[in-house]
């Protein structure tokens, strides 16, 4: 079993990976801004934010993966990805790293543009998509010695579309993943599955990969 802990864990994305991770046995630090209500049990919750990385590097002590799931959305934007790369930076060489992304980064087509550049991706979308690959380039730059993995859910990914646990899920590699009706689409449980799996059997080391049905 590992020490996992989620930075964001009260968020969309945080909240699923904690779930996943605790039904299995995993011991989960939760770390949120504020602490929720809601509360998994079985996880450990603790105050605290990606802003005070200084503060956070003392709390992730002892652990074995730290999964960052804090979009650069509202007040963040501008403000994750120099303090993801700080964190990073200051991690012990054997943590590993998971960061879940969005889906702007995913290629349409082996070897082809990104789903952000597209047309029908809407401009008040781009900082946030934007930020997120930015993190990605940042990870594929700098070596800290980490080993790292990098998520990219499905477009339809996100609160406004929670769907079940149904356990299963495609990885596309760089590509996103459309059903046979061109559709992208993975609920907040099964990507948790996806990550858990990850986590628990290795298959992407410093690269990323997408997530879909």
């Amino acid at each position: 079993m590992a020490r996992i802990a989620v930075i964001g864990g009260s968020g969309y994305a945080g909240r699923h990976i904690v779930a996943e991770a605790t039904a299995r046995g995993h011991t989960v630090l939760a770390v949120a801004r504020r602490i929720p209500s809601d509360r998994h049990q079985g996880a450990y919750y603790v105050e605290g934010t990606l802003l005070d990385v200084p503060d956070l590097v003392a709390q992730l002590v002892g652990v074995d993966v730290v999964v960052i799931a804090v979009p650069a959305r509202g007040e963040m934007v501008g403000l994750v990805r120099p303090n993801v790369e700080a964190l990073v930076e200051e991690l012990p060489a054997q943590v590993r790293i998971g960061v879940v992304g969005g889906v702007g980064g995913s290629l349409v087509a082996p070897g082809g543009a990104r789903v952000v550049d597209q047309s029908s991706f809407t401009e008040e979308h781009k900082p946030e998509a934007l930020e997120a690959i930015g993190i990605l380039e940042d990870l594929q730059a700098h070596d800290y010695g980490h080993d790292w993995f990098y998520v990219h859910p499905a477009g339809g990914f996100g609160s406004f579309n929670p769907g079940e646990r149904t356990g299963r899920y495609r990885d596309g590699g760089d590509v996103i993943v459309v059903d046979d009706e061109g559709e992208s689409y993975i609920s907040g449980d099964d990507l948790a599955v996806a990550i858990i799996d990850e986590i628990e059997q290795p298959k992407h080391h410093r690269e990323r990969f997408t997530v879909g049905y």
